[in-house]
This record gives structure tokens, C-alpha cells and sequence, in this order.
């Protein structure tokens, strides 16, 4: 018979066997018929049992019968037990889930190659510097003349690409009333031509595009963001795209699978780069490049001289723009110009997110993983009790012809169906995981979006998890059960203490792991409720700020007209304004010259604000006086406590004059009086330690004493209603009635700005809180479930002692005496590895601290609570039990 024959055999079971019966029947009838005696015709005929294996054997795939009845066998073991089973089913889930959704956001956001040609040849250009305080970081965007001497000094060998950051966008498709947010990447005229990607619609940008700001701009949207706003529409094409002054034609869009190389951000509109007015600046670094080389080029053995030419034409672009400098102190300058270039592979995209969460993925893997290895030593225990219990029936089978391969074919398929099981509902938990925590990384108003197909790669590790999962759960309880002597175990003669000995072995790992999961939930909570916790210096109550632009610049005259005019607005406790929020995670220094002596090598960051933005923000003076109407900037300054200790060690800085230098970035110089000291508040950053910062008045003016024009600026209004956002409608409105060329880009409020820095924080400690509750749960199940089977076991033994005059406190010691060592051994192990690792990852993240007493404490309390609520039913199940009815059933 053919092989599929034989398989569908097989899965027909009881009717194959009717059929044979039936076949075999008619053959004897025939006989019969035939007109021999029926006696003479069942002797010839043979045995009908024997006949009917014979013929069965023949017709069916015997290992799949087998394996089909041991499916049907190990369901019905898992029947019997429904709650324990679900319990190992459930936890099982969730520890398979976690692994496939951390799994699906770390292949995501780090490993998935961009859907280009020869992305594995795609680096990203970057620069080690060495920054004011000494330390070494990574700078890894360039100056577009930079940039294009780069290119062209390469172009036989690589070809460069410039690729902006995708920064949210004001946009509109027809007047400056349709204003809508959008993703706005600024790309050179080859990128789409160098990575190989073809239009779905129109055509894409090319080098002729990439002119300069004189030439007609185009515009491409990304497949997304015309499907999610156009509809598909064919139409869209030639469509005009409002970005502040300038006008965009829509000639394409791009492929459905592209949407930029910046991983965790989806890039709605590609524009070409010399369109924005950064392109043609020396001094400023605003975009990435991107390298992939000629196929004439060796990888391995070309990229090297490639790099150093790349760094030679970079450091004399430098070296030429540092003559500009002539106040800059020589060690400064030679500290700017030391940069060493580097290429890293670019293949994944390259993002910030990727920056920010490489390190905390890894940790979560890490806890997903140990949360899943007690879940799996949690249900090892529970097999493991199992097969001890039918040890009889293990001999039984050996005794009547049964091999031991097949007893392990036995447990193993059990095992098996049980990883089935649990792999079916993790995949359906880790489908709604991996998007929820992925909606939990950037703030509600600007989401991280990662594409997470389930692909053949995320199907494989799934398969790979589910075999790894099978083999562990069965392989010990299947060479127990295949290493069962029949006769001693028949007659009881098996040692009644090697379960309970493997038992006691899983709940000192699960105690171990616990504790580790357990050290490192309680760092990361610790360190977010310090971050969290750390006083602000200004009160966030009530406080809503309205980002606004002016896209020609507006003098300060209209600026502090709209303050008034806001003020006015029912609902209205105070306003003020300032070039932009604290905590906005804008930040730009200055160079400080003290007494007409060369720059500090130490900068100082600023913010201009207008007067009353100190007792709007409720930041004391600690003394001075506030800004006055008049005053202008440079002219006067408020300073910070770091400034003063900074620049004005053991002196009143009140009345000194300190001169801001022009510097790299920022060309305007002048001269400040010190009016105000001010107590340190987080100038960008909660995280970093204080910044010598000092405060300008908001109206600035020039060389000529003339008042500049402000292209944006942030309104901070304190409400008198508890929930600002409630005024949000009204105040933009009343800035729209101005007709002044103000408009609100964004909304938000300061409470907000706060809650934004501590995202990646809270959500590494939600997430590590919710696996230290799981592991807890597991542990605390596995050992009731060990004790429980000792008290079980130990049943006999138990009353007996109770009938002789032991005491309760005897019994007590009898039932938790071994647990508890092992609690202790296990305790003691993951103490030493949860200190180990937890200084680890103390190493990794700075900002990531916590006393021992916090990492020890918690870890221990909880697992001492846990141990005493699993241990407690066991106890009084023993304390409760009849030695009259044990003695009686002797």
C-alpha cells in the first residue's frame, strides 16, 4: 500500500478495524457457501485476532498509530488533572507569549533588514568627539557642504546618501487653516536610485530634484501616508503641499514597504534635501549620511582607505571652518576638530529609538526568559510527580512486552501536546503584546510604529521555542519512567524519596530565578520612582503650553501683544512666554567669557523668557530682582545656582557681567549684567545632573540696537480651572482673532513634558513589576504544588507519628523542613547572581541606580510572603490529618 494510504489508515482507527472484522468475516462466509464445513473452514482459516493484527499491521503507519494513540492517551491525562493543567497551560502561555512579543519587537526595531537592494552593504557615517566635560559620545549627523564634499570626493568608489531625521511637521494641502501634522524627511536626490526602490505610483525624486532652494520643489509621500490619507487616491499626484513659505508638488509615491530608514517612526513625505535652508549652512549638523559602496568594492578590505579619505575631507572642511573662530581658544578649537569617523552597519535603519532601547530590550528578553524557565521547572515538577505517581503502571507496561523507547515516546508527547497547547494561546498573547507595548514608548501624541509581520523568521523562533519547550518539559520525566526497574517497582520496592529529591532540586532553581527576576524588577522600579520623584524646582499644576510659530518672524512687540490678549481669556490665572519649554528637550549653550578673560571651558545653556515667567512658573529668586518691561537682550541676566558656582565661585554674582561668546552654532555675542540668582530646575533633561544655565529677556536685539524678529516661540499659560487642556480651544482661537501671523503648531501641557521624559523608565518598570508578580505567582504555585504532593506521599508516615504523640510543631518541621532548606539554598544563589546583575546593568545605564537595602529588601520580603501563603495549606492539610483512618486502612 502507498505511504498516504497507510497515514490515512491510521488516523481512521476503530472503523479500519471494523472494516478488517467485516473483510475478514466475508471471507469466511464465502468459504462456508462453497460448501466446506464451517468447523474445517475456521481451522483453516487460523486465529481471527492473529488475522485480523496481521492485516492491520500491514494497512497502517504503525509510528503514527502509536503516536496518535499517545496524543489521545496524553489528553486524557491532562483531563484528569483540569487544574493543574491549566495551570501549567496558562503559565506556560504567558511565558511563550512574552518570549515571541519581545522576540517580535527586538527583530523589529534591531534586526529586520530595510526592504532595499544590498542593504547589508549600507553603513551609516558617525563621529567619536569628545565633549566640554571630557566624556567621549557619538555624533552622527553632518553639515550638508560637509556632506557634498564627502560625496564628491568618493563618488567612484561609494555613493553617499543624506537622509534628516523624520521631524513632525506643521503641513497643510491648502490654506494655512488646514494645518495638519505630518513626518518630513529631507532626502538627497539619489537616495531612491542607490537603494533600488521603484515607485507605486508617479515617479520618485532624482538627483536633478536635489538643486537647491531656487529650483521648483516636488514632493514623494510614502505608501503608508497615502493610503492612510488619500485613500489610495490617484489623484494625490500633483496635489500642492504647504510647508511653511514654500510649495510642494506631489510627483510620486514610494514603495509600499518603504517608509525611511529611521526604525520606530514611519516617514510620511520625502522632500529633497537642498529645499531646506540648513542645506546651506557651514556650521550646522542636521542629517544623517549613509554610505553603500560600488560593487567594485571589497567590504572587507577597501572600506578602511575609504574611511580615511572620507575623514581626511571632512577634518579640512572642519579645519576650514574653525578660521572663522579667531576668539575660539586654541584647545577648544583642537578639541572640536579632534573626531574620529566610523562606519557601522545600517542595514536595520538607524534611529534614536534604537539608540534608547537596544540595552532595555535586552534586559526584557533576559526577564522573559528566566520568567519562562520557572514557568517550564514549574510544570518539569508537575510531570515529574506524575510519572512517580504511575510508576506501577510504567512497570506494568515494561512487564507485558512494552519497550522503554516507547515510554518515552510516551511522556514525550504529552509533553509535546502540553507546548502545543500553550503555544497556541502564547501566540495569540504575544499578537496583542508586542503592539501594546510598542504603543507605550513615545507619548500618546506621537507613537512609535514598527512594522511586526509575523514573518517566516518570528514563525521559526516560535517553532524553535515550542520544540525547546517540549524537550525540557519531557526529557526528565521520560528517562525517569524509562529507567523503572518492573520488579521492584511492583512490589514497591521504588525509592519513595528520588521525586521528592528532584522536586525539592526545581523549587531551589525556581527560588534562584525568582529572585533574580525579583533584583531586577526592583532596580528598574527604584530608579524610575527616583527619576520620578526628582524635584522639579517649578510647579506643573495647571500649566498649558501652546507651542507657536510665526513662519516670517515676528518682532517681540507681537509677541508680548498675543500675551496680553491671552491674559485677558476667561479662565486665565497668569501668562508668560519663552523661547521654548523646559524640559522640550531643546537645549542650546553658549560659550562665557568672564572679565574680558578667554571662554570657560565649561558652557552655559540659555533660555530667553519674558518678564513674570519666573512667578508663572513659580521659580523663586533666591535674590535679584525679576526682568522689567524694558530690558533686552544681551543686557540682563538671571542665572542659576550651577552658573554661579560655575563662573563665580564664594562670590555675590549680583552686579557682575559675564559675555556670551559667539560660538559655532550660534553667532550672536553681547554682554550681560547679572540681576538674579534662581534655584537649579531640569533645564532638557531629567535624567542629566544640573546645567549652569542662565535666563535672557525674551525681546532680543541686534549689532544696531534693533529688536530681532522671533520665528517661534512657547506661550505658558497657568489656569484657574484644574484641567488647563479645557482652554485649549479657546486660547488658540484667540490667537487666530490676532491676525498677527501667530499660529499654535502644538498643544500640550507641563505635566506632560514631565511625564514624557520618564516614558522609557516607566515602561521598563511597568514591565519588569508585571514579570516579578508572574514569577512570584509561579513560584509560589510550584512549591505549593511539591508540598502537597510530600504531604501526600508522606501521608502514612504522617499518621503514624501523630498516633505515637508526636506534636504539631513536629509535624510542622516533618513537612517544611526540606522545602525550606531548599527556599534558603535557592535564596542564597539568587542573592549572589541578583547582585551580580543587577550591578551589570548598573554599568549599562547610568541613570539606572538603587541602594542595596532597596534591591535586597523587596526581593526577600515578597519571597518569604509568597513561601508562607503556598506552604500554609500544605501544613494544615498534615495538622488535619485522621491517624484513627490511617491505622484503620492498615
Amino acid at each position: 500500500m502507498s505511504l498516504w494510504s497507510r497515514i490515512s489508515n491510521a488516523i481512521r482507527g476503530e472503523r479500519l478495524n471494523r472494516e478488517i472484522q467485516e473483510e475478514l468475516q466475508s471471507h469466511l462466509e464465502e468459504a462456508i457457501l462453497s460448501g466446506r464445513d464451517p468447523r474445517e473452514a475456521r481451522r483453516a482459516f487460523g486465529s481471527m485476532l492473529r488475522a485480523r493484527e496481521t492485516s492491520h499491521r500491514i494497512r497502517v503507519a504503525g509510528w503514527l498509530e502509536s503516536m496518535l494513540a499517545d496524543v489521545r492517551f496524553g489528553w486524557r491525562q491532562l483531563c484528569r488533572n483540569k487544574f493543574a493543567s491549566a495551570a501549567a497551560v496558562l503559565s506556560l502561555a504567558l511565558g511563550i507569549g512574552s518570549c515571541v512579543a519581545a522576540f517580535r519587537l527586538m527583530d523589529a526595531l534591531l534586526w529586520r533588514p530595510l526592504p532595499i537592494s544590498g542593504s547589508s552593504k549600507l553603513y551609516v557615517l558617525s563621529r567619536m568627539v569628545t565633549l566640554f566635560d571630557g566624556k567621549h559620545a557619538e555624533d552622527g549627523h553632518w553639515a550638508t557642504p560637509d556632506f557634498n564634499l564627502m560625496r564628491d570626493a568618493v563618488k567612484d568608489q561609494a555613493d553617499l546618501i543624506a537622509i534628516s531625521d523624520a521631524d513632525r511637521t506643521d503641513i497643510a494641502w491648502s490654506t494655512d487653516d488646514d494645518m495638519e501634522k505630518a513626518h518630513v524627511a529631507y532626502v538627497s536626490g539619489n537616495m531612491f536610485s542607490v537603494f533600488g526602490l521603484k515607485p507605486s505610483l508617479g515617479r520618485l525624486l532624482a538627483s536633478s530634484d536635489d538643486r537647491g532652494p531656487s529650483a521648483a520643489p516636488y514632493a514623494v509621500l510614502s505608501w503608508d501616508y497615502w493610503n492612510r490619507r488619500f485613500g489610495n487616491d490617484p489623484h494625490a499626484l500633483g496635489k500642492s503641499l504647504h510647508i511653511g513659505n514654500q510649495i510642494f508638488e506631489i510627483i510620486g509615491v514610494g514603495p509600499r514597504d518603504f517608509t525611511g530608514t529611521e526604525k520606530g517612526t514611519i516617514t510620511d513625505i520625502f522632500l529633497p534635501l537642498n529645499t531646506n535652508s540648513l542645506a546651506t549652512q557651514d556650521n550646522v549638523i542636521w542629517h544623517r549620511a549613509f554610505l553603500m559602496p560600488k560593487p567594485n568594492i571589497d567590504p572587507n578590505s577597501d572600506l578602511e582607505p575609504l574611511r580615511q579619505h572620507l575623514s581626511a575631507v571632512s577634518r579640512a572642511f572642519e579645519v576650514q571652518c574653525s578660521k572663522c573662530f579667531r576668539d575660539m581658544p586654541q584647545a577648544k578649537i583642537d578639541r572640536l576638530l579632534n573626531k574620529t569617523l566610523v562606519f557601522h552597519p545600517a542595514g536595520a535603519g538607524i534611529s534614536d529609538l534604537q539608540k534608547d532601547y537596544r540595552r532595555l530590550l535586552g534586559i526584557l528578553g533576559l526577564l522573559v526568559a528566566l520568567v519562562l524557565l520557572i514557568a517550564c521547572v514549574n510544570v518539569v515538577n508537575m510531570m515529574t510527580a506524575q510519572v512517580a505517581a504511575r510508576t506501577q503502571e510504567m512497570a506494568l507496561r515494561i512487564s507485558i512486552g512494552a519497550g522503554r523507547r516507547r515510554l518515552v515516546q510516551l511522556i514525550l508527547t504529552q509533553s509535546a501536546l502540553l507546548a502545543l497547547l500553550t503555544s497556541i494561546l502564547g501566540a495569540a498573547f504575544a499578537a496583542w503584546a508586542a503592539p501594546f507595548v510598542l504603543s507605550l514608548i513615545n507619548p500618546p501624541d506621537d507613537p512609535a510604529r514598527l512594522a511586526l509581520p509575523a514573518d517566516w523568521g518570528v514563525l521559526l523562533f516560535g517553532f524553535g521555542l515550542f520544540l525547546l519547550v517540549a524537550l525540557f518539559l519531557g526529557l526528565l520525566p521520560a528517562l525517569r519512567a524509562s529507567a523503572v526497574a518492573p520488579i521492584a517497582a511492583l512490589k514497591g520496592g521504588e525509592d519513595p524519596h528520588s521525586p521528592r529529591r528532584l522536586m525539592r532540586g526545581g523549587i531551589a532553581v525556581q527560588v534562584a530565578f525568582c529572585f533574580l527576576v525579583l533584583f531586577l524588577s526592583s532596580l528598574f522600579v527604584a530608579s524610575f520612582q527616583h527619576l520620578q520623584n526628582r524635584p522639579l524646582g517649578f510647579s506643573t499644576d495647571r500649566l498649558l503650553l501652546l507651542e507657536t510659530v510665526a513662519d516670517k518672524g515676528q518682532l517681540p512687540v507681537v509677541w508680548n501683544q498675543t500675551v496680553e490678549a491671552l491674559r485677558a481669556t476667561p479662565g486665565v490665572n497668569s501668562v508668560t512666554i519663552s523661547r521654548w519649554p523646559l524640559l522640550g528637550r531643546i537645549r542650546i549653550n553658549s560659550d562665557i567669557s568672564i572679565n574680558g578673560a578667554p571662554p570657560s571651558p565649561t558652557p552655559a545653556f540659555f533660555l530667553n523668557v519674558s518678564p513674570n515667567w519666573f512667578s508663572t512658573m513659580k521659580i523663586p529668586l533666591i535674590s535679584g530682582q525679576d526682568f522689567r518691561t524694558e530690558d533686552t537682550s544681551p543686557g540682563v541676566a538671571i542665572v542659576n545656582e550651577t552658573f554661579v558656582k560655575t563662573f563665580f565661585p564664594g562670590q555675590d554674582p549680583l552686579g557682575h557681567t559675564f559675555e556670551r561668546v559667539a560660538n559655532q552654532y550660534r553667532g550672536t555675542a553681547g554682554k550681560y549684567k547679572i540681576v538674579g540668582v534662581t534655584p537649579d530646575v531640569p533645564y532638557d533633561d531629567l535624567r542629566e545632573t544640573s546645567r549652569a544655565v542662565f535666563y535672557a529677556p525674551f525681546d532680543e536685539i541686534d549689532s544696531k540696537s534693533a529688536p530681532k524678529p522671533v520665528e517661534f516661540a512657547t506661550f505658558a499659560i497657568r489656569t484657574e480651572g484644574e484641567n488647563p487642556l479645557l482652554l485649549a480651544g479657546s486660547l488658540r482661537q484667540v490667537i487666530a482673532q490676532q491676525h498677527n501671523g501667530l499660529r499654535v503648531s502644538n498643544i500640550t501641557t507641563q505635566l506632560d513634558l514631565v511625564r514624557d521624559q520618564t516614558i522609557r523608565e516607566r515602561l521598563i518598570a511597568m514591565l519588569a513589576a508585571f514579570f516579578a508578580t508572574v514569577a512570584l505567582l509561579l513560584a509560589g504555585i510550584g512549591l505549593y504544588a511539591v508540598l502537597n504532593y510530600s504531604v501526600l506521599q508522606r501521608r502514612r508516615e504522617i499518621g503514624i507519628r501523630m498516633a505515637i504523640g508526636s506534636s504539631r510543631a513536629g509535624i510542622v518541621r516533618l513537612v517544611t523542613s526540606d522545602v525550606s532548606l531548599a527556599i534558603a539554598l535557592g535564596g542564597c544563589a539568587g542573592v549572589t547572581m541578583g547582585f551580580g546583575a543587577a550591578r551589570y546593568v548598573e554599568s549599562l545605564f547610568y541613570q539606572v541606580k538603587a541602594t542595596d537595602a532597596d534591591m535586597i529588601a523587596l526581593p526577600t520580603c515578597a519571597i518569604l510572603l509568597t513561601a508562607l501563603v503556598a506552604i500554609l495549606p500544605a501544613v494544615l492539610r498534615a495538622l488535619h490529618t485522621d491517624p484513627t483512618e490511617i491505622l484503620r486502612t492498615e
